[in-house]
């Protein structure tokens, strides 16, 4: 199997299309497409925040559900969006209001259209992709060994939030345990959720959102030549995103 696993997009097109056209995809057909047969992996977080949430979700819904030349799995902002879709009461905070702003800007139809477009992907979506004869697993804020192969909230939880403690920092936002600190399995687990300024490869776990919507950049892993590839954001840099880790 040959894939190129792209980190935490959140709405951040221009760069998506510098990277996939770097990895050797071509967009003569609207979409990334490889004359090798290489398909793209998405880690979730597709949207909020940047400036082009829709036309991410339009590219991914294309790739997946009509050419099959693509593997998608939800992040926490894609569970959001979907209970936002859903007609659900959600907060339209934490770069959720970009997107928002987005779909209100559209005409009833087009609303219509992409709404149902991305039902449709987060639906069909599995909370985690085990790939490549168990070999890969690709889940958005990561897994621990023991909870593959299971399918309930607890994993959920996890593979959308990370291993939070339940504690909240002064911010806000959750506390979170560093879980690939002490993996220790077999799978090669390919994550996003946390930024970070340089991919973090530790114990056989990958974190490769580095930050794009930060003014970081956009990274894919290549497998299985486990070879990474970046282009530079052209959003403003802030520094405080990223995570430091001992």
């Amino acid at each position: 199997m040959k894939i190129d696993i792209i980190g935490d997009i959140h709405g951040c097109f221009q760069e998506l299309k510098e990277l996939t056209s770097l990895l050797g995809y071509s967009w003569d057909k609207g979409v990334p497409l490889h004359p090798e047969n290489r398909v793209l992996g998405f880690v979730g977080d597709l949207t909020d925040r940047g400036p082009q949430s829709l036309r991410v979700i339009e590219v991914v819904w294309k790739l997946v559900m009509e050419y099959k030349k693509a593997y998608y799995t939800p992040g926490n902002h894609c569970n959001k969006l979907y209970r936002f879709f859903l007609g659900n009461k959600v907060q339209i905070t934490h770069g959720l209001e970009t997107t928002v702003a987005e779909y209100e800007s559209l005409s009833k139809r087009e609303r219509e259209s992409i709404r149902k477009k991305f039902i449709t992907l987060y639906e069909q979506a599995p909370l985690y992709l085990v790939l490549d004869n168990n070999k890969l697993v690709i889940a958005h804020a990561g897994i621990k060994q023991e909870l593959i192969g299971m399918n309930n909230e607890k994993v959920k939880k996890f593979v959308l939030y990370g291993d939070i403690t339940g504690e909240k920092h002064p911010d806000g936002s959750p506390v979170r345990r560093d879980w690939a600190k002490t993996y220790n399995g077999d799978y090669i687990i390919v994550y996003g959720h946390t930024p970070v300024k340089q991919p973090r490869i530790i114990n056989n776990t990958y974190n490769i959102d580095t930050g794009v919507v930060f003014g970081g950049s956009l990274t894919a892993l290549r497998y299985p030549e486990m070879q990474m590839v970046s282009v530079p954001s052209t959003m403003p840099y802030i520094e405080e995103k990223f995570k430091k880790f001992d």
